[in-house]
Order: structure tokens, then C-alpha cells, then sequence
């Protein structure tokens, strides 16, 4: 079994500061900070399995492709043709369910670009997102792609985040996600852990917002037009520290990456700018509107938009959680719903679990991407096992 778990005690000391730092502290500054390292081993996703998966009565989950590698982010276009990049061979895959039994028959490699991870599709068109660098193409009516053109370049380099995620927002723009390059750190480039918004030409290029660490899944609720995000927390301040935080993303909001974070915390190993203590720092940042188990690792967030749930997850935003490793005991490995009431969040409950087997000690899934497919099945990509799934509500 490859099961690790490593202890790990990080003891922090400040040699005393001058009136210029952050606090004008006359004191040292000293913090301590315990993390671990766990990491279930990696099984098959066997037809066994899959069956002792878990969603809520009246809904089934089934594979609705397979064998595609390390599918990360999803797309279907508007006739059901479903798109998966994959990071690590930089593809993007078509996927097709030709007969409606709700599993793919068709696979193909369409496009190739070393990195390639961000996706969306709007006006009949693909966007794809490498690292440095965002692509468009015609969809074909055999749901292949045109010739890749490069309409946006330059984005910093990724760093310990190269997961870059685009997605179009009711006003027509294209939001950008870009991560940080470190756990905890000033960073020298301006657009690292930002969202970056533009035109769908890449014109008009500009911070929307910032502080945020890597904030993978975003979307805007249907009926408020409010865009929400999962960001996830620091690593090494513990099991329970820092928490995965649901913010409500607003035009030049600050979330108070690397300095302070959840409601206000100072996060002691970096100093505001600017000689600014870190109770004055935290009262310009936006708080989150939620909290969630640390280290979870959230990644895509959909507002559910199909017709085929029951009414109650209209308005719902689903959230894979791919899984920690940074934490004793792991959590995570499963998609949650955030249930909203009157356009705000009120509560998260699981929708998918049972990943995680033999008491925690393995794993067969670590979820990543989302999408609501044609028909209003829910589409779960797992980049461990190569498998997409597919959650449908089939009770009568």
C-alpha cells in the first residue's frame, strides 16, 4: 500500500522588526504551525466500485466515459458533444453519447497544446486555456475543432497553480482564473491569484479581482447573476487551518491572499504592504460567504441549469472536491451541493461520496470537472482513473 503519513513541525521566528514593518512590534513575531501528509492509495475504479457509490435517493451514477487519461475540465456544446481537456498530455477530447443510453460511444483527440486546461464554449465556438496563453476554434458539425487562434497571450507562469480555468459571465466577458505561484508569498507578477476579465476577443484585459490563491470553479447564479467561487486555503497551518472559502467574487473585491484569511486571520509569515498591520489589512478584504473542511482541494463550482433534477437543485451549485493530502485524515474525494435560499448560500451537503475505501486507507476517484450535460444529467470528470461520470435523477 502507498499510503504515507508524515509529521511535520514548522517553527517560524521573526528577528525583531523596525518601526517601518507591519505591526511596529518591539517584540519578535513567533508562530508554530503542524501539518501532515496523507495520501489514500490509488485503486481501479472497478464496476464494483462504482456501484457502492452514493447520491441522493432517486438519482444513479454511472460511467459515462472512460480510458481518457487525466480528464481535469468539461464542456458540452449545444448539440451534447462533450469536450475534456487533459492537463498533462495538453488534449482536449471529444466525447459523444450518439444513441442517448447515456454512455459514450465516440472518443477523439481534437486539439493538443502543451498544458491545456481551461475550456469554454459560447456562440459556437471552443476556448482553451494553457498557461500562458488562451485559444479559440469553430466546432464543427462533427464536433471536431478549426485551427487554434491565439487570442490572448502572456499570462505569468503557474508556478505551484498552472491550473488556469475560463468561463463567459452573463455580461459576455471572459473570466480568467489565475492562481498563485506559491503557497503563501508576495508575488512579483500582478495578475498571479487574481480573476482576470476580458472581451471574447482578448481585448480589454484587466484584474477583476485579487487575493485569491487558486480559485479553480467559478460561476454566476442564474437568477441573481452574482458570481461565487471556491478558493482554496494556505497549506501547513494544520488540519483544520486554513479552511476552503465560498466567496462572492465582486469587481475589484480583495480576499485577503497571502496576508489574512477566513474572517480576518493574520497569517503571521507575511507582512501587509505598505506598513499596514493585519487587523487594517483584513478590514478592506472581502470575507467569505462559507466555510469548508481545510485542505478539501475545491475544484470546478456549477450552478445547476438543467431540467431534469427536482426543483429543489435549481439555484443548487455543485462542487467536486478532489481530495488532501495535506491533513492527517483525509477529506474531500467527493462532489457536495451548496444549497442557496432567496440567491444565497445557506448550507453544503454531500452528493456524491464513497471514493474513499478501506477505512480511508484507498481511493478510486479524485474529482475535478463539472458540467450539465443536454439531457440535465450532471457530468463528474476523475483525473486518477480516466473516467467521466454521469449523474442522472430517474425516479418517476
Amino acid at each position: 500500500m502507498k499510503t504515507k503519513s508524515i509529521s511535520m513541525l514548522l517553527g517560524l521566528a521573526f528577528a525583531t522588526l523596525t518601526t517601518a514593518t507591519a505591526q511596529n512590534s518591539k517584540e519578535p513575531i513567533t508562530a508554530s504551525m503542524e501539518g501532515h501528509i496523507y495520501k489514500p492509495a490509488k485503486v481501479p475504479a472497478t464496476d464494483e466500485r462504482v456501484r457502492q457509490l452514493k447520491v441522493p435517493a432517486g438519482f444513479t451514477i454511472t460511467k459515462f466515459a472512460e480510458d481518457l487519461g487525466k480528464p481535469r475540465m468539461l464542456a458540452v456544446s449545444s448539440d451534447g458533444t462533450v469536450y475534456a481537456t487533459d492537463r498533462d498530455k495538453g488534449t482536449v477530447t471529444m466525447v459523444r453519447d450518439t444513441n442517448n443510453d447515456g454512455k459514450a460511444e465516440q472518443q477523439r483527440i481534437v486539439a493538443t497544446k502543451e498544458g491545456m486546461h481551461g475550456i469554454a464554449i459560447r456562440n459556437g465556438k471552443i476556448f482553451l486555456m494553457t498557461v500562458n496563453d488562451i485559444y479559440t476554434a469553430n466546432i464543427n458539425n462533427d464536433g471536431s475543432l478549426g485551427d487554434l487562434k491565439e487570442i490572448a497571450k502572456g499570462f505569468p507562469e503557474g508556478g505551484q497553480h498552472a491550473n488556469r480555468t475560463i468561463e463567459f459571465g452573463p455580461d459576455g466577458k471572459l473570466y480568467v482564473s489565475v492562481g498563485s505561484t506559491c503557497n503563501a508569498c508576495k508575488e512579483t507578477n500582478d495578475e498571479n491569484a487574481t480573476l482576470v476579465q476580458m472581451n471574447a476577443d482578448g481585448s480589454g484585459r484587466r484584474i477583476y479581482a485579487t487575493g485569491l490563491r487558486n480559485t479553480i470553479g467559478f460561476d454566476w447564479h442564474p437568477q441573481t447573476k452574482e458570481l461565487y467561487a471556491f478558493d482554496h486555503g494556505m497549506d501547513w497551518l494544520g488540519d483544520e487551518t486554513q479552511k476552503e472559502e465560498l466567496n462572492k467574487i465582486v469587481e475589484d473585491g480583495d480576499y485577503g491572499w497571502p496576508y489574512v484569511f477566513e474572517d480576518g486571520k493574520p497569517n503571521l509569515a507575511d507582512e501587509p504592504p505598505q506598513g499596514m498591520s493585519w487587523e487594517e489589512y483584513a478590514k478592506k478584504t472581502k470575507f467569505p460567504e462559507m466555510t469548508y473542511d481545510a485542505h478539501s482541494a475545491p475544484m470546478d463550482l456549477v450552478f445547476y441549469n438543467g431540467a431534469q433534477f427536482p426543483q429543489q437543485y435549481k439555484g443548487s451549485a455543485f462542487v467536486t472536491l478532489h481530495g488532501s493530502w495535506n491533513r492527517s485524515n483525509p477529506v474531500g474525494y467527493k462532489v457536495i451541493r451548496v444549497q442557496f435560499d432567496n440567491g444565497k448560500p445557506t448550507q453544503f451537503e454531500d452528493f456524491v461520496t464513497g471514493f474513499l475505501v478501506n477505512n480511508n486507507k484507498q481511493e478510486f476517484g479524485r474529482v475535478v470537472g463539472l458540467a450539465v450535460h443536454k439531457d440535465g444529467s450532471l457530468l463528474i470528470s476523475d483525473d486518477d482513473n480516466g473516467v467521466v461520470y454521469r449523474v442522472a435523477y430517474t425516479a418517476k
